[in-house]
């Protein structure tokens, strides 16, 4: 489809310059050239090269009277978000952008519906089908119509949205999907999420630092963190985990005009017992940094161009597309901000790592996505020998919506994903994949051993997704480590139990707290198997792994809200050490047979 023009009353606005992947809207804009455009860039693939950007200037867009009125249909800005398609506000307050319309992914397959977000705006929710969907009546549009579809997995955040109305997780027909994130944000109806015990819907899902008018739904590992109106715990009953409070977090950083019309990039600080939205971005919430402190990079440019910009002290913006690197991007400054734009892609040469940050504190990466090269030691590293501990007015390094990719796109072959070696780290939302398909996948070719190895002290991950490496999912070293939300998959690919043994044990844990740690806490893990291989074998649990967590026993190694699952093939003997009951597929298509939770191990 042809990029309709820019409305030409746009032009008395000044927007930077973030080159030709990246679309920004003023709400003089009519709402059918927003759709245009949208639906131009919604096809993407999934192992596609398009990267996509779009931001909304402050101000409102489409016509509120569709809500009740169909005639006005033509007039709401309503459109599907698809692969690699980030889509935000740019005012100080999610509310500084009202779309009156929907802004949605619809089910397709929901298994792989990765790659697009959307923050820091606030949708009064009037959806209309697009595209192959129309033809698809929704269960919800006659009891609900005020709702918005998110029908995502993985790499898919909501972050500062304002829903002025219900948001459904599951999508219009019945479709499983395995957990995004929803963090600092406001539903004001109610978030959908399905029933998992009795057929698909959302499985998982991890909801932070926010408000939720109610919850609809049962899930396997369905968590909580500081959201007022989440519903009780009751893990065993429905699969929910409600924490209070969020112990530390950071915000991710963001795009935004402030009240010179001048664009900023605001960091937010660290937060520690954090509940509620917190939207706001005076001094006292974080720092405001102008653009002409931020080397706006594109995929022309080198590592050595960004190596060098870096060096000199400036910061760095990753505009959409595929960056080729030649070399690892090196942070070795204090307070050094990485922002990628519309899945930004980071693709290193073989050899090569992405990312290396040094003994250095308060790094902000956000919104960068790599996939691996090949014969790679450590794709990402954060930090050398750990950096030293962090005074009061310290802030600390954070990775928020990173996502690594190994094999899929292209071959990929990593011994470490990701190695954290610095102290006081927050990682959040962050999915790290070797890719069950595309190209490479398979047992003998996009070779991973670890996905995240911590090795510092007074670690946070708040949203880790870890997935089918061959070896574990997450190795922890490093003490007083703290995980709320962790979502695994063992590899499907194991061809036979000889092939995947850790010394005399069968299989390789996915979650593994080093022996001699004396302190880590770590609430609402759901580990899943899937052993193709085991299909067609003569026992459906042909491949065994001996435990999906392995954990020294300690006063402080503490563990709530556990469940282990098979799917089709294969088997599960323990949840955690000798703890927990042992799950297989004695019967196939059963989604979660013997499902089990523990609650605490002391």
């Amino acid at each position: 489809m042809r990029e309709p023009q820019q409305h030409a009353a746009s032009a008395r606005y000044t927007d930077p310059d973030f080159g030709p992947n990246v679309k920004i809207f003023a709400p003089d804009t009519p709402a059918e050239e927003i759709n245009a455009y949208l639906q131009s860039i919604s096809d993407e693939s999934e192992f596609g090269d398009g990267r996509h950007a779009v931001f909304f200037r402050p101000g409102t867009y489409g016509d509120a009277a569709a809500q009740d009125d169909p005639a006005h249909a033509e007039g709401i800005v309503n459109a599907a978000v698809g692969y690699y398609t980030a889509i935000a506000g740019l005012g100080q307050s999610p509310d500084d952008v009202l779309i009156n319309g929907a802004l949605h992914v619809d089910p397709g397959d929901t298994l792989t519906n990765f790659f697009r977000s959307l923050s820091n705006i606030a949708i009064n929710p009037i959806q209309r089908p697009v595209g192959a969907d129309a033809a698809i009546e929704s269960p919800h549009g006659v009891a609900d119509p005020h709702t918005m579809t998110w029908a995502v997995s993985q790499a898919t955040p909501l972050r500062r949205v304002h829903i002025k109305g219900s948001l459904d997780l599951t999508g219009k027909v019945p479709s499983n999907a395995f957990g995004s994130t929803l963090i600092n944000s406001r539903i004001d109806g109610s978030v959908i999420s399905g029933d998992a015990t009795v057929g698909p819907a959302q499985a998982q899902w991890y909801t932070r630092d926010s408000w939720i008018g109610a919850w609809n739904g049962v899930g396997v590992n369905t968590v909580f963190s500081g959201v007022e109106g989440a519903p009780p715990s009751d893990f065993v009953g429905n699969g929910m985990m409600n924490l209070p409070h969020t112990p530390v977090s950071r915000e991710a950083p963001f795009l935004m005009i402030d009240d010179d019309d001048a664009y900023k990039v605001f960091v937010p600080h660290v937060t520690h017992g954090s509940s509620g939205t917190h939207w706001t971005t005076g001094p006292q919430d974080g720092t405001a940094h102008p653009l002409d402190g931020f080397f706006i990079a594109n995929p022309e440019h080198t590592a050595a161009d960004i190596n060098m910009v870096l060096g000199a002290g400036r910061n760095l913006i990753l505009t959409p597309g595929i960056y080729a690197l030649e070399a690892p991007i090196l942070v070795d400054r204090d307070d050094t901000i990485i922002l990628g734009l519309g899945y930004a892609t980071l693709v290193p040469d073989p050899g090569i790592s992405a990312l290396t940050v040094g003994d250095v504190n308060g790094v902000v990466i956000s919104a960068v996505t790599v996939d691996a090269g090949t014969n790679t030691d450590i794709l990402i590293r954060i930090g050398e020998s750990g950096t030293p501990r962090l005074s009061e007015f310290d802030e600390s390094t954070s990775l928020s919506d990173v996502f690594v990719r190994v094999g899929g796109r292209t071959n990929g072959q990593v011994r470490i994903a990701v190695e954290i070696n610095s102290d006081n780290v927050i990682l959040d939302d962050c999915w790290i994949w070797r890719a069950d398909h595309g190209a490479g996948a398979g047992w003998t070719s996009n070779l991973a051993d670890y996905g995240v190895v911590v090795n510092g002290r007074n670690v946070t991950a708040t949203g880790l997704m870890v997935e089918h490496f061959q070896r574990n999912q997450v190795v922890w070293n490093g003490e007083l480590g703290t995980t709320i939300y962790f979502q695994s998959e063992f590899p499907y690919d194991v061809p036979t139990q000889a092939d995947w043994m850790d010394g005399e044990s069968n299989g390789h844990a996915s979650y593994v707290v080093a022996p001699g740690v004396k302190s880590h806490h770590a609430t609402g893990l759901a580990i899943y198997g899937l052993f193709f291989a085991g299909l067609s074998a003569a026992t459906p649990s042909h491949i065994r792994v001996s435990a999906a967590i392995t954990a020294p026993v300690a006063d402080d190694v503490r563990f709530e809200a556990l469940s282990t699952a098979i799917i089709m093939a294969g088997a599960i003997d323990h949840v955690i050490n000798t703890t927990g009951p042992s799950v297989d597929a004695t019967s196939p298509n059963a989604l979660v047979p013997g499902m089990t939770a523990v609650t605490r191990l002391a």
